[in-house]
């Protein structure tokens, strides 16, 4: 105990960052979303019309984007919902560069109504390593 109190800002700098490592797996605990590999996306696509959405700033969707990919920059996703909207019953596979950012818009979006939102595993990262098409 004295090492404790002796020690205390360690302590909770310690604790501190102990939480922060857990806290993207808590949030995937408690997200009401899938996350989806690059097989289950092109499924998707392919069987029930999913549309994907590019989360990604303009420079890194300009350097490469899924084809057909909305896009619509995270920071934006809240002010242009309604460019969306009537998707609202359709697939909607959200991806950024590796899906951190992506996780958060699918929380949004599943706030807002959108009831088959998907992240996409990996992001575009992923999408590349699967080989799958890319354009500029």
């Amino acid at each position: 105990m004295h090492f404790i109190t002796s020690n205390l800002p360690l302590v909770l700098a310690a604790l501190g960052s102990g939480l922060m490592l857990l806290w993207p797996m808590a949030g995937k605990l408690f997200a009401n979303f899938p996350e989806i590999e690059t097989v289950e996306a092109v499924n998707l696509i392919n069987r029930q019309d999913a549309i994907m959405l590019d989360v990604r700033e303009h420079q890194e969707y300009a350097s490469g984007h899924i084809p057909n990919a909305k896009h619509i920059p995270a920071a934006k996703v809240d002010e242009r919902i309604g460019e969306i909207e009537n998707l609202k019953d359709r697939p909607l596979i959200v991806y950024c560069r590796s899906g951190a950012r992506s996780s958060s818009i699918c929380v949004l979006l599943s706030k807002k109504g959108f009831g088959k939102v998907y992240n996409l595993k990996g992001g575009i990262l992923s999408w590349e390593g699967a080989k799958l098409p890319v354009e500029k």
